[in-house]
């Protein structure tokens, strides 16, 4: 009954050893992945710009912000996106509220 006790502690041991590897692997591969966004995006990629202008608002993996959500959402609008041209209506409309 010892040696079984032994075999389970070991194998909770290796997998929580397994799992923490794989979310800091997960990890730096979103912000590798983020990095190679934000580099497309400044190249022109619209799918890149709505990408991180969804991050910027959703606050995903980076710090969240409207003002740099504005931004990829402007640069998205002019390529015709309505959901684009949707959130710069209401960001616009707010921040005039607030100044």
């Amino acid at each position: 009954m010892q040696d079984l006790e032994i075999y389970l502690f070991g194998a909770l041991a290796l997998f929580t050893i397994w799992f923490i590897r794989h979310t800091i692997n997960y990890y730096y591969a979103k912000k590798r992945m983020f990095r190679h966004m934000q580099r497309f995006a400044k190249e022109g990629d619209i799918d890149a710009q709505q990408y991180l202008a969804r991050s910027y608002k959703k606050g995903d993996m980076v710090k969240k912000s409207c003002a740099r959500a504005a931004f990829w959402y402007q640069k998205v609008a002019f390529s015709g996106d309505e959901e684009a041209k949707g959130f710069l209506e209401k960001y616009f409309e707010n921040h005039r509220k607030k100044c």
